[in-house]
């Protein structure tokens, strides 16, 4: 009996040792998986303030864009607005620069118009430089509206009073002209002042 009771014993210690590496290993296990869960844990933590700073990054990057896209827009704009401005002030030189020369022959013909006693070379010289005038203005696409007897057109005259029709065809027509209106490229720049008949 007392074989028997050491062999029991011995199992027992045997099966207790067992069990207690058996603790051990699970322990250790336990211990393995809790540094890893902390370790995911830490990466996890790593991996949102990446995200944080990622996102602070992003936003960092628009905004910046975001001020580089208005100076840029803001600049353009004070340069279009110098253009227009510069433009504007040599827009006209042009114009004037062609009509310098129908006003030195208006001198001329001024200065000729005491001296000379033929009025009628007085006349053909003024009727030259209306022409010289007419075609100066055609050029820069002005064109006079044609409006004597025609149907009245509130789209290109302009009625300054209404009269007795001389004749019957004439009724709801244009007259007389006051003062002439002008296209310039097909559009009315000035409308034809008129008289109705009615």
């Amino acid at each position: 009996m007392a074989k028997k009771t050491k062999e029991q014993i011995e199992e027992k210690n045997t099966k207790a040792t067992q069990q207690n590496k058996k603790q051990e290993e699970k322990a250790k296990e336990t211990k393995k998986k809790s540094r890893a869960t902390e370790k995911e844990e830490k990466v996890e933590v790593k991996v949102e303030k990446k995200v944080e700073k990622t996102d602070a990054e992003k936003l960092a990057e628009m905004n910046d864009k975001y001020l580089r896209l208005a100076a840029e827009y803001d600049n353009y704009r004070k340069r279009t607005l110098k253009e227009k401005m510069d433009l504007s002030k040599s827009a006209g030189a042009d114009i004037l620069v062609n009509i310098l020369p129908i006003m030195d022959d208006f001198e001329r013909g001024l200065e000729l118009i005491d001296k000379s006693k033929d009025i009628e070379a007085v006349k053909e010289g003024v009727q030259l430089i209306y022409n010289k005038f007419g075609e100066f203005l055609k050029q820069r696409g002005i064109k006079e509206i044609e409006a004597k007897e025609k149907d009245f057109d509130t789209d290109m005259h302009e009625a300054i009073t209404k009269i007795p029709a001389p004749k019957e065809e004439l009724k709801g027509k244009v007259v007389d002209v006051v003062e002439k209106g002008y296209y310039m490229n097909e559009k009315v720049i000035r409308f034809s002042k008129v008289v109705v008949g009615e």
